[in-house]
């Protein structure tokens, strides 16, 4: 029995213990932890990756060869003639304005289409003064196309310094030799004239009933305008409400045929008190009317 009892206790003795140690507990314990787990599943992996990779480009001449390998490789693409630009097409412009365009673009054929910014070829265009509005497209078989839509002149601008044509919305379209070059078009001129030629657009649609003899219109001190007719006959406007004023020479002269008689002006800077101002020899012959008139009524009453 004693036997027995002293085989038992030496094979339990011999049977290793189920509990784990102290630093066994603490590892499955880490394990649990997700953070724990992440860094040893993707932060050592990265961590080693990384490591290396510092030290392959820590020596210049691999990283030289290796950004030289890189600009090979993406020239070899970008050079591929499927990417090629060999032709541009130039659409809705004239003769004219298509040579000032070859001329502004800064392309060199062939190009890869890689090399070009077509947002930045867009506002390139679009600041030409004869252009309002540009599309720049790249089409399959290398072709780079151009659709532009020109300003069309409305005035012409006579500054000290060039006779020039003005799109309606100021901007200008070009330069030409005189205002002769365009007699189909009315005249601006005076200092600040071209900032206001949608206003100066509308008066001349208000003088259309003078439309020939109509000159154009004169900016006085950067804040006004004269309508000008022929013979130098002129409609001085206000600062203030022009169109309102020039409406009312208009109808005057609808009444009373004013602008066909001897006059200089009629000035409606001041809209409540306007002046019909004459010329010398019209002053003259008034004021010789005006005499016999007096004269006759003296004769009457005696």
């Amino acid at each position: 029995m004693r036997a027995l009892k002293f085989l038992r206790r030496t094979a339990m003795a011999a049977m290793p213990d189920p509990a784990p140690s102290r630093w066994r507990y603490r590892v499955q314990r880490l394990w649990l932890t997700p953070l724990f787990r992440a860094m040893v599943r993707t932060g050592l992996p990265i961590c080693f990756l990384g490591g290396s990779v510092l030290w392959y480009v820590a020596d210049t001449a691999r990283l030289e060869g290796l950004i030289d390998k890189a600009t090979e490789v993406r020239r070899a693409v970008e050079e591929r003639p499927e990417f090629m630009i060999t032709l541009v097409s130039i659409d809705g412009a004239s003769d004219e304005l298509s040579l000032d365009i070859q001329e502004v673009l800064p392309i060199d054929l062939p190009v890869s289409q890689f090399a070009l910014d077509l947002n930045e070829l867009k506002q390139l265009l679009e600041e030409l003064g004869p252009i309002q509005s540009a599309d720049v497209r790249i089409k399959p078989g290398g072709l780079l196309t151009i659709d532009v839509i020109e300003r069309s002149p409305a005035v012409v601008w006579r500054s000290r310094e060039a006779v020039e044509l003005l799109a309606n919305d100021g901007h200008r379209v070009k330069a030409v030799a005189s205002a002769s070059a365009r007699p189909d078009l009315p005249q601006v001129a005076g200092l600040g004239a071209e900032d206001h030629i949608p206003e100066a657009l509308r008066l001349l649609r208000a003088a259309s009933p003078l439309a020939d003899r109509l000159v154009g219109l004169q900016r006085i001190g950067a804040r006004r305008w004269d309508v000008v007719l022929e013979d130098d006959i002129r409609i001085m406007l206000p600062t203030e409400q022009p169109k309102r004023a020039l409406d009312r020479a208009m109808a005057l002269h609808a009444s009373q045929d004013v602008f066909n008689r001897d006059i200089v002006a009629i000035d409606y800077r001041n809209a409540e008190r306007p002046t019909l101002r004459m010329r010398p020899a019209a002053r003259t012959e008034w004021r010789r009317i005006k005499d016999i008139e007096l004269m006759a009524n003296e004769g009457g009453n005696r």
